[in-house]
């Protein structure tokens, strides 16, 4: 378990949040010049049917990015965009929010361009952010809460070591109808005999 004297040092990602950099990846703050490529590619019906509602327009996702700066100022809020090399605007988000006052719990969440799908991206990316939130942050646990109808996201945690906790009965919202929602968890525990085990490429299909 990560010391207070260690995290208190960490805390410098509330004012320069580091770049995370992975084989294929690069993850990054995301920033005002993503917003015109995360509405074009988040806004597809595919991608935002079991997310609640993306930014309706570039200059809501411009306010969405803003706020999301402010507020990792304030020590709540981590949002990353995700960065194939070769590329200079965000694919995807996955953000870190934190639960309790001293960041002991934290939810995450993710969403990606739909070309971006089953290509590995998430899955790098992933490890990259869950190794920020335990290594840097110092989380304990990490929640996510994924629409049950949702295979593909919830195939997605359950393949990064996530642990199905609880079904949420009719707690999102899709395409106006209630639905079911799967929580999952990581806890510090689960991610140390995780990466003591043999490293595998994974692809989320």
């Amino acid at each position: 378990m990560i010391s207070q004297a260690t995290t208190f040092a960490n805390a410098r990602w509330r004012s320069e949040v580091p770049v995370l950099t992975g084989v294929t990846v690069s993850l990054r703050e995301v920033k005002l010049d993503d917003a015109q490529s995360l509405f074009d590619l988040l806004s597809a019906p595919e991608v935002s049917r079991f997310i609640h509602e993306p930014p309706t327009s570039i200059q809501a996702f411009e306010r969405f990015i803003t706020w999301a700066q402010d507020e990792r100022c304030r020590g709540r809020f981590v949002c990353f965009g995700v960065v194939p090399h070769g590329m200079e605007t965000a694919v995807g988000l996955i953000h870190v929010r934190r639960l309790d006052l001293g960041f002991d719990t934290a939810e995450w969440g993710f969403v990606f361009g739909s070309a971006f799908w089953g290509t590995g991206v998430f899955a790098e990316s992933a490890e990259l952010v869950l190794d920020f939130a335990f290594d840097v942050i110092g989380v304990t646990r990490i929640e996510a809460r994924v629409a049950v109808p949702n295979g593909r996201g919830n195939g997605a945690l359950r393949k990064m070591g996530a642990v199905q906790e609880a079904v949420l009965r009719r707690a999102f919202s899709c395409n106006g109808q209630p639905v079911d929602q799967a929580l999952w968890a990581i806890v510090d525990s689960d991610r140390l005999e995780r990466k003591r085990a043999p490293r595998q490429r994974m692809y989320v299909h």
